[in-house]
């Protein structure tokens, strides 16, 4: 594990937190790929899908907390949105992270297109009467966004993904949350799922320690800046930017499945 190694994965690091932090997300969405495919396209150590995990498990714990703090005064995180999703996909995400253990490396990167797909699909749906910020009282069905949580949860911890971005469509489309306080609300949900998620890769021993602590400083530098320059950028950008990002991935995973 060299120098080149490490400084490559902080950059990718650094460049995932930044747009996590800016439209709301995780980050392994982005870093998923990067990782993957950059180490070895810049002849540097490659990983494997489970270390990929691994290591993307515990920078989403880091960048999700950098944007959660940055966003801490900003009247758009949603306590009890946060307490109902969060704590469904907290067990959810453990469960899938533990049983990620015994799949393949293509079962892993199929999980992840399938979820992009879906993703894609949400982020592409017409939204009418979608509202960026809240003008009244936000009201949710709580059931169905514990159980919209769990399911995320179970999927997106397979990748040691804290499930962002599928979350953030589903939060849009299905429980028509003002897309700040999705922005917002969902940077808290998926850190208590990337809790969950890091659990059950440690104990699994998918984690890399060394790797793991440099995408932890990358994200801690880079999250709360990207959640800073994302408060103020129209809602609209911020949220073509996610579908750009997120059909950017799964069109490079797909290839590569089939």
């Amino acid at each position: 594990m060299d120098f080149a190694f490490l400084i490559t994965l902080f950059i990718i690091g650094c460049i995932g937190s930044f747009l996590s932090g800016m439209v709301g997300i995780g980050g392994s969405v982005i870093n998923y790929p990067m990782l993957l495919y950059i180490p070895p396209l810049v002849g540097v150590m490659a990983l494997s899908a489970h270390e990929v995990s691994g290591i993307g498990a515990i920078q989403v714990l880091f960048s999700t907390l950098g944007g959660v703090l940055a966003y801490r005064k900003s009247g758009f995180l949603h306590r009890s949105l946060i307490l109902y999703m969060g704590s469904s996909i907290l067990a959810g995400s453990l469960l899938g992270s533990y049983v990620s253990h015994f799949m393949p490396e293509n079962g892993m990167n199929l999980v992840y297109g399938l979820l992009a797909i879906v993703a894609v699909v949400l982020m592409l749906i017409p939204k009418k009467g979608q509202r960026a910020d809240a003008e009244e009282e936000v009201t949710f069905h709580k059931g169905l966004a514990a159980g919209i949580a769990f399911v995320i949860g179970s999927v997106s911890g397979v990748l040691g993904a804290g499930g962002a971005f599928i979350l953030v469509p589903v939060m849009l489309s299905i429980l028509k949350i003002p897309v700040r306080m999705t922005i917002a609300s969902s940077l808290a949900i998926t850190f208590l799922s990337a809790i969950g998620a890091s659990a059950g890769k440690v104990l699994t021993g998918q984690v890399m320690l060394l790797p793991a602590v440099v995408l932890m400083l990358a994200s801690l530098i880079a999250a709360p800046i990207g959640a800073k320059v994302g408060q103020k950028i129209n809602a609209v950008y911020l949220q073509w930017a996610l579908a750009a990002m997120i059909t950017a991935t799964a069109v490079k995973i797909w290839l590569d499945l089939l």
